[in-house]
């Protein structure tokens, strides 16, 4: 909550809603315990290997698999909520970031350890009707002005190709363009 109060403080109309499910993973009987001794429970292992498997010890313990359903219930519930235009910041912790972006990214849970989430990094996931899109990961330095839409001066009309994938990958050329540089010849592709 302190790290999402510093960053809109001074910004006007700027306001935090503390929501539980981005909240950190709920470890049980391992919270406030040193990570070397962590390190010897057999459970962790669990953790590394098939962290889908894992559940913390202990009456407030839960499974990373249940943190991983209201972490992305969260996120999806505040993308229909505030809508397709909205851009929106949530402050989290490494665990649940990872599991979001694997999520994001169609990997399996199991496979959330092999993605890095340092602290005060950004991750960026764009959500559209048919797919997310993983913008950054554990960014610690790049600008951010570019992650804000453009502002409009019409209303934007919906369509399909806003879920569609940027053709060759990254941020080139248009579609259009894209389309001519693949076939300069104008042909149909098989």
């Amino acid at each position: 909550m302190e790290t999402a109060q510093l960053l809109v403080a001074g910004r006007d109309g700027q306001d935090v809603q503390l929501d539980d499910r981005l909240g950190e993973a709920h470890y049980g009987d391992w919270t406030g315990k040193e990570l070397k001794k962590l390190a010897k429970d057999p459970l962790w292992k669990v953790v590394q290997s098939h962290p889908s498997a894992a559940t913390f010890p202990g009456e407030h313990g839960e499974s990373l698999r249940d943190t991983q359903a209201r972490a992305i219930a969260a996120v999806r519930e505040w993308n229909a909520t505030l809508g397709p235009e909205a851009t929106w910041l949530a402050c989290s912790h490494g665990d649940v970031i990872k599991a979001v972006v694997a999520d994001a990214l169609g990997i399996h849970l199991d496979l959330f350890q092999r993605i890095v989430i340092d602290p005060c990094s950004l991750t960026v996931v764009t959500y559209t009707d048919l797919r997310p899109f993983v913008v950054r990961v554990n960014d610690t330095g790049g600008e951010v002005q570019s992650l804000l839409p453009p502002k409009r001066r019409r209303p934007r009309r919906r369509r399909g190709a806003d879920s569609d994938a940027v053709v060759g990958g990254g941020a080139g050329p248009s579609a259009t363009d894209a389309d001519s540089a693949m076939n300069p010849a104008g042909k149909d592709m098989p």
